[in-house]
């Protein structure tokens, strides 16, 4: 993917083939955009608020018409039981999560349903997809 809009795009185009309730893993270095395919996601969905890495806050909910996401980052989890504090299980079966460095969570998180590994390449940004 050239440019910011291409992962945009990608988003876009893989939103309606998600499943409504499940796990997505979102891997990728820091700047490798998965934030930006989540806001891809969620804008095909109809949100057209803000969309922001929950690095601080671990999760963000998105009401969306006929489901729910939550988008979460765990990149400064510093325990994956801290998951267990901070609600998971209650949001399991609930909706959508997106998981941005479900590596942090190992243990704790659901297996995924579908795994999207993002990666800077000479031209852009490549991305990998894995239906589990």
């Amino acid at each position: 993917m050239p440019d910011e809009s291409a992962t945009l795009a990608l988003g876009a185009a893989l939103w309606p083939q998600l499943p409504v309730t499940g796990c997505v893993y979102l891997s990728g270095d820091l700047g490798a955009g998965k934030t930006t395919l989540v806001r891809g996601l969620l804008r095909a969905a109809g949100h057209d608020g803000a969309v922001r890495s929950p690095t601080y806050t671990l999760i963000e909910p998105y009401e969306l018409v006929g489901r729910q996401v939550f988008h979460l980052d765990l990149y400064r989890l510093g325990d994956p039981e801290e998951l267990e504090f901070i609600g998971l299980r209650e949001l399991l079966g609930q909706g959508l999560l997106l998981v941005e460095w479900p590596a942090q969570g190992r243990g704790v998180l659901p297996a995924p349903d579908w795994t999207i590994d993002l990666a800077a390449d000479g031209q852009g940004r490549q991305a990998t997809l894995a239906i589990q």
